[in-house]
């Protein structure tokens, strides 16, 4: 069963291929091309700007796509948001849409705006967020840049921002959050309805959460004597109870356990002290909770 995908071309393609290939799926893409081949015989991806994946998933042209949630509200599209992803190009944290004006702008709040002028690549809600304000503002299409545009050009703008850095350096103040936005893997609901073709999707998905999971996670390895065994699992933090088995040498204990990467180093000293030997930290691609 042949499943259609539109991967987010630009500023998150970095940042999704490397997801995918911890998934399982290696991706392979020359430097002008749009359409990278994949090691899966029942996965056809293509390369769309995140702007114009909603739309295609409507219409059939694709089953998935991953794209921000964002563009599924600006679009209206009529898709099933599967699973959210959580992640961008710097950093595993949302973004969100502002509303931005320069530092010294007399504008302190959404009231100020009427009859101003703003610029952002977010037409539609920016129209209905003031719309629901009863705010008559001129809200114009912007290309690109757009935080360079105020003050001469616009007197505010609805921009994304991820670290607000790009902002600050731009000497623009932040008026109010219009919208926050994660990558969603989206879904065709006509595509759903095929029976093969709704269960790769979910086969897909599960593995994409799972190497999200992995992400920050690490597995840890020790061998522990029973007269330890005790005092190791009371400092052992795990998503679940940690994996006890002894082993061959009597009285002697193989403890395994997941847990987040920030707290090994504060964490292996302790279980050093508590009797734990042979300590081994490894790498996780996929956690399936």
């Amino acid at each position: 069963m042949l499943v259609r995908a539109a991967l987010p071309k630009g500023s998150l393609e970095k940042a999704t291929f490397a997801l995918l290939a911890q998934a399982g799926f290696n991706l392979t893409v020359g430097p002008r091309s749009y359409a990278p081949a994949v090691d899966d015989e029942e996965l056809q991806v293509r390369l769309v700007r995140a702007q114009e994946i909603p739309r295609y998933v409507v219409q059939g042209v694709f089953d998935i796509g991953i794209t921000g949630h964002d563009w599924v509200v600006e679009t209206g599209a009529d898709v099933e948001e599967v699973l959210e992803l959580v992640y961008s190009k710097a950093s595993m944290n949302a973004c969100k849409w502002v509303l931005a004006v320069p530092e010294d702008s007399p504008i302190r709040s959404v009231e100020d705006l009427r009859g101003k002028r703003i610029a952002t690549e977010l037409v539609g809600v920016t129209r209905r967020y003031l719309a629901a304000r009863r705010i008559e503002a001129e809200v114009e299409f912007s290309w690109g840049a757009t935080e360079a545009k105020a003050p001469d050009l616009v007197d505010a703008i609805v921009d994304i921002t991820e670290t607000g850095r790009s902002l600050a350096a731009n000497k623009l103040r932040i008026i109010d959050v219009i919208l926050e936005t994660t990558t969603r893997l989206i879904a065709g609901k006509e595509s759903l309805k095929d029976p093969g073709k709704r269960r790769k999707i979910e086969n897909f998905a599960m593995l994409l959460e799972g190497a999200l999971v992995a992400q920050g996670m690490v597995g840890l390895k020790m061998n522990v004597n029973a007269a330890d065994l005790s005092k190791v699992l009371a400092v052992l933090p795990a998503l679940k109870d940690p994996t006890v088995n002894r082993l061959r040498e009597k009285d002697w204990y193989a403890v395994e356990t997941v847990l987040k990467e920030r707290q090994v180093r504060d964490l292996v000293p302790e279980l050093k002290r508590a009797g734990a030997r042979d300590i081994i930290e490894y790498a996780l691609n996929k956690v399936i909770l």
